[in-house]
């Protein structure tokens, strides 16, 4: 078989590569995983969360980057086992607001004063309560490992330049604080390596004490010279504008932020479902005027901006979709999403809700561009048979 010819054919078939102008938008990623976030909010099923998590995951694997901040998404899921893990210690110790009838274990209770009624700590300990916490523990930590893929997935650095000029100044401060987790992940890693090849241990409390030190102080040495940077490139710098355009764009930012909170309250609440819509659509409108106009003050060019096109609105409505599917099947069948906690059930597996959150959630693994190649990063030749076959070479010797 002649493998010249066909190897264009399999290449036809392979996802595009990532490049710098057909790298999908940052805040695409962000609204995807916001998406599965508020899916995971309107559940407490555990196999419908499960099924979120292995998205998320299936997702992040299939298309982060070598950079250092897609590094931290199995920390993000090592935080949510330890939460699962807390809320379960919680309700052993310190009881659960859910009774139960089925005992499973009977702590010694310790007497507590009158006025610290409606706590304890010990007694019994029902299958009840510790169902009720690990699906209310596991329902935070699929929200952790949804806000961990998309800081797997989306850069920081394009995400910043894609804000409006109004919440530049914030949103550095944001980026600062996302980018200072990955970073001393990496920093942990590399001198957890380096202990490795000197021989020395690279587990324990000691190896952890040891190294301590040196990632507080790399930590450090980053922020000064992010501060350095930041100063030499004129960071804070703004216009002058009228005081009547300052005060406006203050009134109508709090503003529109307040009618986007107390709209999206009333959307989730069921009494006031009606007004929460007009409210939340009035609260944008004035948020987004408020942001055009406070765009003014900021003085600063973007550098080849990046686009969004059809991509990154299938890898947002992905999310939302997922969002969509959840609110839908929460109104419809709310004993499957959420089941009850007493009586003690398994819970049910909805199948259409399932499907829909596999084939709407993994949309980005297929439309998404593949990862290209990290920058800077230079294919190693394979040795020649020359070298490998002498020893005593010059290619062996040390220069």
């Amino acid at each position: 078989m002649n493998t010249r010819h066909t190897r264009p054919a399999l290449d036809s078939l392979r996802a595009p590569r990532a490049t710098r102008s057909t790298a999908l938008h940052a805040g695409a990623w962000w609204l995807w995983a916001l998406g599965l976030a508020a899916a995971a909010s309107r559940t407490t099923n555990p196999l419908l969360l499960a099924l979120l998590i292995s998205v998320a995951g299936y997702v992040v694997a299939a298309r982060r980057t070598d950079a250092p901040w897609a590094r931290a998404f199995r920390f993000f899921l090592l935080l949510g086992a330890l939460v699962v893990l807390l809320r379960l210690c919680f309700a052993l110790l310190l009881g659960s607001p859910v009774g139960g009838t089925t005992v499973i274990l009977v702590l010694p209770e310790v007497p507590l004063p009158d006025w610290a009624q409606g706590v304890r700590l010990g007694g019994r300990v029902t299958a009840e309560a510790l169902m009720f916490a690990f699906t209310d523990g596991l329902r935070l930590a699929t929200l952790l490992i949804c806000i961990g893929a998309a800081n797997a997935l989306a850069n920081p650095a394009r995400l910043l330049k894609s804000l409006p000029g109004a919440l530049y100044e914030a949103g550095v401060a944001v980026v600062v604080a996302m980018t200072f987790a990955p970073h001393l992940v990496a920093d942990v890693l590399r001198l957890r390596a380096a202990r490795r090849l000197r021989g020395r241990a690279d587990r324990g409390v000691r190896s952890v004490l040891q190294v301590a030190l040196p990632v507080l102080e790399s930590a450090l040495e980053r922020s000064v010279a992010l501060a350095a940077a930041m100063d030499a490139r004129g960071y804070g710098r703004t216009a002058d504008v009228p005081p009547s355009v300052r005060r406006a764009t203050t009134a109508l930012t709090l503003g529109g932020l307040l009618g986007v909170c107390a709209g999206t309250y009333a959307l989730l609440a069921a009494e006031g479902a009606a007004l929460g819509l007009p409210v939340l659509l009035l609260g944008v409108a004035a948020a987004l005027a408020g942001l055009r106009l406070g765009g003014r003050r900021s003085v600063r060019s973007r550098y080849r901006p990046d686009r969004w096109g059809w991509r990154a609105w299938a890898v947002a409505g992905s999310g939302a979709a997922v969002a969509g599917v959840l609110i839908r099947a929460a109104a419809t069948a709310p004993s499957a999403v959420t089941p009850p906690a007493v009586p003690l059930t398994a819970p049910a597996f909805p199948l259409w809700t399932a499907a829909g959150i596999v084939l709407l959630g993994l949309l980005p693994a297929v439309l998404a561009p593949a990862p290209g190649p990290v920058p800077g990063a230079a294919p190693v030749p394979p040795p020649s048979p020359s070298s490998a076959s002498s020893p005593g070479s010059t290619g062996d010797r040390p220069r």
